[in-house]
């Protein structure tokens, strides 16, 4: 028999969990194969949350509180998960909202995924057959689906459709790997951390639809301002795809300020200093991209390694410039020649950028 935990932070959810707790129970006996538990994990709450979980506590033996005080939401979940891990013998370990917005009645269905191979298992809204809440204010529906797609497209990473929704199942065995790195987050874009770790580390992703409802009662907790504040922190410090873009902008300040110096200064002939100016830009972005954009799986330290990676990164960096000669002149050929820079920076944002940030990806720093 495997067993799951149900993790349910909570702050003032005492009318919520009276509600949430049974729920889930129900859902066991139509998950065979499968025992659940529940851990609330309350940050004190002046409704006397927990007094209510005490209470239910007397008909379910697997219910289960750790208390402590109020330090968001990243915090109250590795409380949780430490507790799971130290406490319960799980293997999995699911992330669910207490305020009812989140359907137990999903719970099998993340299961079947976690049967079928999968590490992590996110309940989706922005999926066929998931949804956000109908009667949403237009704001709250944009702040949404942008607030998501900024993550997305800021890890270039489409294939994660919701990296916001905090309903999932996650497999302890990750869990025990990623602890220390979680422990910095105290907000909601611990989430986010969660799931970039799970990328980087190359585990089985898989989605399920989801309806996103309106919290049952009670007043929601995030704060929209710092929420996005500390989502674009997290991106801008953590994304590969914008340290990838960064080491490509030093990389070109490099090759022009070469390619000046030693047709100007050195008297280079144009061609030569052309090459040379280059050939130095690209070693350059593969050491910064190496030992930065994608330390996370860099190139091991050995001599054949790095001049085997180091000739894949010159082939495609040379064949992303032919790429860039080619659509440039055909650009050239069926609109006005005069706006050339302009098809320039077109090219090399829409296709130059993403096709070589995918080739690297897969050939140069591919999975371990």
């Amino acid at each position: 028999m495997k067993s799951a935990t149900i993790i349910l932070p909570t702050y003032n959810e005492r009318e919520n969990v009276g509600i949430i707790i049974p729920q889930i129970f129900e859902q066991e006996e139509k998950t065979p194969g499968w025992e659940f538990s529940i851990v609330v994990v309350d940050d004190t709450s002046p409704d006397k949350t927990a007094e209510k979980v005490v209470e239910l506590q007397k008909k379910y033996k697997k219910l289960y509180i750790t208390s402590g005080q109020k330090a968001g939401l990243g915090k109250a979940y590795v409380r949780g998960f430490k507790y799971v891990l130290t406490n319960l013998k799980s293997d999995i370990v699911f992330e669910m909202d207490a305020d009812l917005s989140h359907d137990p009645a999903s719970i099998p269905l993340l299961l079947q995924k976690i049967d079928g191979g999968a590490d992590i298992v996110i309940g989706t809204r922005y999926i066929k057959g998931g949804s956000i809440p109908k009667n949403w204010e237009f704001y709250r529906k944009v702040f949404s689906y942008c607030g998501n797609l900024v993550v997305r497209l800021g890890f270039m990473h489409l294939a994660v459709h919701d990296w916001t929704n905090g309903y999932r199942a996650i497999k302890t065995d990750f869990l025990k790997e990623i602890i220390p790195h979680l422990d910095e987050y105290n907000g909601y874009v611990f989430q986010i951390a969660l799931l970039d770790r799970a990328v980087k580390l190359h585990k089985k992703i898989e989605e399920v639809p989801v309806h996103f409802q309106e919290r049952n009662s009670g007043v929601s907790k995030i704060n929209s301002g710092r929420y996005i504040f500390d989502i674009v922190r997290y991106i801008f410090q953590h994304s590969s795809f914008i340290k990838f873009g960064i080491v490509g902008l030093i990389g070109a300040v490099l090759d022009f300020g070469t390619s000046f110096f030693l047709i100007e200064k050195a008297g280079f002939a144009i061609w030569m200093a052309t090459v040379i100016s280059a050939e130095i830009a690209i070693i350059s972005n593969f050491f910064f991209n190496n030992f930065w954009s994608f330390s996370h799986k860099k190139v091991e330290n050995t001599r054949s390694s790095f001049l085997k990676s180091l000739i894949q990164f010159n082939t495609i960096s040379v064949g992303n410039i032919l790429i860039q000669a080619i659509l440039l002149q055909g650009a050239t050929v069926f609109f006005p020649r005069e706006y050339w820079y302009i098809y320039k920076v077109i090219i090399i944002a829409l296709v130059i950028i993403p096709y070589s940030y995918f080739l690297y990806n897969k050939v140069v720093w591919k999975k371990k």
